[in-house]
């Protein structure tokens, strides 16, 4: 069984700083103990984009020095928050793909694809894309792994979630990549960030998990145009188990109160 660390949105800002009062550093090395205590045999962590809040070389140096803590192997995605050149000036050994952040990992009968879904040149400076090049990377392994399980890691949704605001600056060309999704039966889970929120579902048959930030959360206010609305909500976290037959997600909100350790609850 494999079993990964599933962040988003961490958004990292720099010292001294905070969104909604809360430090997203702290929350993050936070998330990160507690995911290591819990769960030591995991095989990596991966966070899903949104690595800092301005895209500014302090706050991927600041971000690099929390994951140096981390006694578990990190890679790390980009989204909207994020700049590339900044990233690349510290994150110099960050996978490379004509510019592009995206990567492989192999895990027996599953592959896990994280694509880069930053769009620089976006008028919004917010919405996702996957250009050509990008669209053409995920084909040739979707055609090269067709016999697997494949888990895809992408920042922005590429469907509406109902938070009216957040859908404006999904993935622009959402309906491209679902296309290409439908014609590759191997692809069986998608993972999302962006929205700040726990999303369950399906998509063109194929299963969806979005997962919450670390730091803020949107909240509950479907219909709502504003992007920009935060709430002190739990810090999560998602663990993606990869098993014989199963591919499960399982979010953890690592701000609540210790687990209990024994209980009589479902006793009859």
């Amino acid at each position: 069984m494999g079993k990964y660390l599933i962040f988003t949105d961490v958004h990292i800002v720099g010292a001294g700083e905070t969104i909604i009062d809360l430090d997203p550093a702290v929350r993050l090395t936070q998330g990160l103990a507690h995911a290591v205590h819990h769960h030591p045999d995991a095989k990596a962590v991966i966070i899903a984009g949104d690595l800092t809040h301005h895209g500014l070389p302090s706050e991927y140096t600041r971000l690099a020095e929390v994951l140096d803590e981390c006694p578990l192997p990190v890679h790390v995605m980009l989204g909207n928050h994020d700049y590339r050149p900044s990233f690349r000036k510290v994150f110099t050994q960050a996978p490379d793909v004509d510019g592009f952040v995206q990567f492989a990992i192999h895990d027996g009968d599953h592959v896990i694809l994280c694509l880069d879904t930053k769009d620089q040149t976006a008028p919004d400076h917010h919405s996702g894309l996957l250009c050509e090049t990008r669209l053409d990377w995920l084909a040739a392994h979707l055609e090269t792994h067709a016999d697997k399980q494949v888990t895809l890691i992408a920042h922005h949704p590429a469907f509406d979630t109902g938070f009216t605001g957040m859908d404006r600056i999904k993935l622009h060309n959402g309906a491209e990549f679902r296309d290409l999704i439908a014609q590759h039966p191997c692809v069986k889970q998608l993972i999302h960030g962006h929205v700040h929120r726990t999303i369950m579902g399906q998509t063109n048959g194929v299963a969806v998990a979005m997962l919450k930030s670390t730091c803020h959360q949107i909240p509950m206010c479907l219909g709502d145009d504003d992007t920009s609305l935060a709430v002190d909500e739990p810090g999560a976290y998602g663990v993606l188990l990869l098993n014989e037959r199963e591919i499960l997600v399982l979010p953890e909100d690592f701000t609540l109160p210790p687990r209990a350790v024994k209980s009589d609850a479902h006793s009859s």
